[in-house]
Parts: C-alpha cells; structure tokens; sequence
C-alpha cells in the first residue's frame, strides 16, 4: 500500500523530510478496526513529531492522526463497527499513522463519520474536536461554576484548529461568556463566525485588554500557544479558585504564580487514553460520536480551511510547511492517493 513517512527528522525543506513508501497492508487484531483512508488533516502534533522522535535505522515512520475513511475488515473482538461503515478518528501516537491507504486504529477512539459532511470535511475534526472537548468538559469542567467568578472564559489563540474548535463548543454547549485571541483582520474575523463574544490580541498585554472589557475575572483560561510567554498575564487576571489549562510544551512556567489564587492547572493530551489504554478509554468513542451528531444538527461546523491536494508527500511537505509559518488557520486537509 502506499503511505508517507521519514526515516530521519530532518527540516522541512529538505527533500528528504517526507518520503513516499510502498508498505505492507496491515491486518486487524484485537479491538482494531482496518480503515480504509479517505481524507486525512495535518496538525502541529505531526511537526513535532516529525522533529522529535527518530526512526530507528533504517525504519520508517508514517506520520498522521487525524482520518476520515470506510472500515474494510474489524479485529476479533471489535463489536462496535462492522466493515462499510464510515469513521472518522485521530489515532495514537505509539502507532503507524494515518498517511497510508489503509489504517489500523482501536474501534474504542472511533466515531462514525457525520452523515451530513464529506471525508475532507469529516477529517478535519477528530483531533481538535477531542482535544477541545476534553479540555473543556473532563479537565477544566465548565459546566461547573468557579464561586465569584466571571462565567467566562479566555482561550488563548483562538484561530487554530483546537481553539475553532473550542469556541464552538464552549458557545453551543455552554452559556459563558467567550474571549478568545487572535492578532491578523482574517483570524479575528474567523474567531468571531465562530461564536467568540470578545476577541483581543495576543501580540499585545492581554491583561489589560481582558480587565478593559469590564466583564470581571473569567473563571476559566484555556492557553493552547505561547502558554509560557502570556502564563504571567493568565495568572494575574484569572479568577481566585479559577480553572487553568494548557496543551503546549512550555518549557518552563513559575506555577507558584497561581498559588495564592488557589487557581488549578490542567494538561490535556487527547493521546492520553489510547496510549495507557485507560479504563475510560472509549470516552473518545462517545465523544466523536457526539461532535458528529452536533454537526449532523448543525450545532457546530467544521473547521476545513485549506485543501491541499491528494495524499502523497510533496503534498504534505507543503502542509508541514504552512503549519510550521504560523498562518494556519483552521485545518489542512488532504485527500485520497
């Protein structure tokens, strides 16, 4: 089958950074399921990994999460999918990627696909959507007032595709007031179709634009980039006893800044559950199934931006490179060999 990968983390203007691979097809064990790829979408996650983890000699890694694709054949003891059925998912980081024709991936982080939406559509979705839900839902639990706080809360950097996400979600789900960041006309234009009541820029103080707005300190902040250059203004205007959390790699945070505040911190790592096989691991199950029907319902959107063209490694140099710039907003997807 033919897939994309690297046997050496290399930049990615290197022609090497990325190279097309002819693999064996993979067959269904366990709970696994064998998708067959229909679309898939390119996060920051796959950057770093890309720069960061080493094949070993000789080996190659195939890259990708986020997929959209038609079961083709189930593992013994999966029961929750049957073959023809359309899935969308993020994957795991201690297994091959989604950027090959055909997938395994345990039925338990699985959802079926929104009828309402396309594959390209459908697999710009399970990352973010996962990331944001549980970061909002299981870790920061806002559906759980903070006492004497403002029911609001700041996501910091709101036009990627965790914070598009979020908004959405935090809008749909919840009644609290949204501020959100973002610095270019085009992101704060996106931000507030989203659903954000107030955007501020984050290449400016946020400090004194979020005490500007006169709302009161918001009982939640969810940082998903530069944590560690906004954690001293987060910390200041956080509400006392106010829930924080992030899914960046500062590389150091003076944490005791939260402590006369009582304030908690959260991390979030969507990967968590199907790497340690969690107890509550089909929680991403009941997840996706749920973001689908909220967009069968038209309740909340994709997040699709760019589509750059069928899955082959060209292809995907120029998306790991548009990630990488900064600019991206929403999600890159791919589709098809």
């Amino acid at each position: 089958m033919r897939a994309v990968g690297y046997k050496t983390s290399l930049p990615i203007d290197v022609d090497a950074s990325l190279i097309d691979l002819d693999l064996p097809r993979p067959e269904p064990k366990g709970h696994d399921l064998l998708v067959e790829i229909k679309a898939i979408s390119v996060n920051p996650v796959d950057v770093k990994v890309r720069l960061r983890a080493q094949p070993e000699a000789g080996a190659a890694r195939v890259l990708g999460f986020d997929a959209a694709g038609i079961v083709t054949a189930a593992g013994p003891h999966a029961s929750l999918f049957k073959p023809g059925d359309a899935v969308f998912y993020a994957g795991t980081l201690n297994r091959p990627g989604t950027n090959a024709e055909y997938h395994l991936v345990d039925e338990r982080i699985v959802g079926l696909k929104p009828k309402t939406i396309d594959f390209p559509q459908a697999a710009a979705l399970p990352l973010t959507s996962l990331t944001a839900f549980e970061t909002l839902f299981d870790r920061l639990d806002i559906k759980r007032p903070v006492p004497g706080a403002a029911k609001a809360i700041l996501i910091v950097g709101g036009a990627g595709g965790v914070g598009s996400m979020a908004i959405q979600l935090a809008r749909q789900l919840t009644d609290l007031t949204i501020i959100t960041t973002a610095s270019r006309p085009e992101t704060k234009e996106w931000v507030t179709a989203l659903g954000a009541h107030h955007v501020i820029d984050h290449s400016q103080p946020i400090a004194p634009q979020v005490n500007a707005l006169g709302i009161g300190a918001p009982a939640f902040v969810f940082s998903i980039t530069q944590t560690q250059a906004h954690f001293a203004e987060i910390a200041a205007i956080i509400a006392p006893q106010g829930r924080f959390a992030l899914i960046d790699d500062p590389g150091t945070l003076d944490i005791g800044l939260l402590k006369g505040k009582s304030v908690s911190l959260h991390w979030e790592s969507m990967f968590t559950r199907s790497i340690f096989q969690t107890a509550d691991m089909q929680r991403q199950h009941d997840i996706l199934n749920e973001v689908a029907r909220l967009v069968d319902a038209g309740t909340i959107r994709t997040t699709l931006s760019e589509t750059f063209g069928t899955i082959n490694a060209t292809n995907l140099k120029r998306a790991h490179a548009f990630i990488e710039s900064g600019k991206a907003r929403g999600k890159i997807v791919l589709t098809g060999f």
